[in-house]
């Protein structure tokens, strides 16, 4: 063969090969199914043992709370440090398992806001933050500051300074604990906080997703009664997980950083007036009850029965003998709120908390095998 023909025969092997490996990478890519975060909170009450959970089924374990003390991020107690320990042990079970500690909690914030107004407390609590993950050898921390800017627990502090110095916490921590740290932060899904809690456009940059708490928007504050943790709005009630979800996106937050919140227990109002089956009454909350006592609590001899709202995919009980409504979510809820993670490509699904589910064939389930069956 002449030289010049071999050259030209080499020529288009090489890029036949090139070509092929090119295609093959994009059937590759185009063969990888998108999978939604699965985010647990966890507190370790109620006497349940972690390790009895379907921890498989979990992308990220959260544990509940640690807080301030002084300027340094503070584990409680030895008990509280052995559930850590415990909780990063499970990745022996699931090796994807990343495993969190979050800071703050609705009633436990009391300092942040005077705290992380100071260069030196951003300075500090970061420092500390990344001896607490290294010691435990955990994958990152969530900030459950609530809120900045707004009014959260009666007599916590908050400032409009709050929001640009809850960006300067999130810069300081990316900084010190690296890239490879997992940063999240839990956001009402509210409208005051939407609005007014957050520089968005300067924090999502930084962090790997937001936790909406697209749940207790009925609260235990609440005068009128509603679903406190419906997918869609409702002309009674506007705020949804959809609402919280929109007005993000809207704002500019990518899709793919936000995990839409799902709660697993259930919210009890006592109306003062027998109508339209309990919602949108004068009401005072009474308390809350896990998933897995649901069918103690709510049976037909208790005098309670069963409703779906068509409009909000929200489930709700009813005791017409009681004025009592319970607002919650179920299999049912919980499978559509899957399936609307999917189909937005959200980055995924979170839930507060893992002890309110039972140990086998919860809420848990119904979210893994959900997204199986995409």
């Amino acid at each position: 063969m002449p030289e010049s023909s071999f050259r030209t025969n080499n020529f288009y092997r090489v890029a036949a090969v090139i070509l092929l490996s090119i295609f093959c990478g994009l059937t590759s890519n185009a063969q990888q199914k998108y999978k939604p975060n699965v985010i647990a909170y966890y507190t370790g009450g109620g006497g349940t043992l972690i390790d009895s959970f379907p921890i498989e089924k979990i992308s990220h374990l959260i544990y509940s709370f640690g807080h301030l003390k002084g300027d340094s991020m503070n584990i409680h107690s030895a008990k509280d440090s052995a559930l850590i320990l415990k909780m990063v042990d499970l990745k022996k079970r699931n090796p994807d398992l990343k495993v969190m500690m979050a800071m703050g909690g609705w009633s436990a914030c009391a300092n942040c806001s005077e705290v992380f107004s100071r260069a030196d407390g951003r300075k500090t609590f970061a420092k500390t933050t990344k001896e607490l993950l290294n010691f435990f050898k955990a994958d990152g921390i969530d900030i459950d500051w609530e809120y900045p800017a707004v009014a959260g627990f009666p007599g916590h502090r908050y400032t409009e300074d709050d929001k640009h110095n809850f960006t300067l916490l999130i810069k300081e921590l990316r900084k010190k604990l690296g890239k490879k740290a997992d940063i999240s932060f839990a956001a009402g899904g509210t409208k005051n906080c939407i609005d007014s809690c957050f520089e968005w456009n300067e924090i999502m940059p930084l962090v790997d997703r937001v936790n909406l708490m697209t749940y207790d928007l009925v609260s235990g504050y609440a005068t009128v009664s509603g679903h406190h943790t419906p997918l869609y709005s409702t002309t009674q009630l506007p705020l949804s997980g959809d609402y919280a979800v929109s007005e993000l996106i809207k704002m500019g937050v990518p899709a793919h950083k936000i995990a839409l919140g799902a709660a697993f227990y259930a919210r009890i109002f006592e109306n003062s007036t027998d109508a339209n089956q309990g919602l949108y009454q004068p009401t005072k909350f009474v308390n809350g009850v896990s998933f897995k006592n649901f069918s103690k609590e709510f049976s037909v001899d208790k005098g309670y029965k069963y409703y779906w709202d068509e409009i909000a995919k929200a489930p709700y009980y009813y005791n017409a003998e009681t004025k009592r409504l319970a607002t919650f979510d179920d299999p049912k809820s919980i499978s559509l709120k899957t399936k609307y993670v999917i189909n937005k490509k959200l980055n995924g699904i979170m839930f507060w908390e893992l002890t309110d589910d039972a140990y086998t064939d919860g809420l848990l389930s119904v979210i893994d095998k959900t997204i199986k069956e995409q």
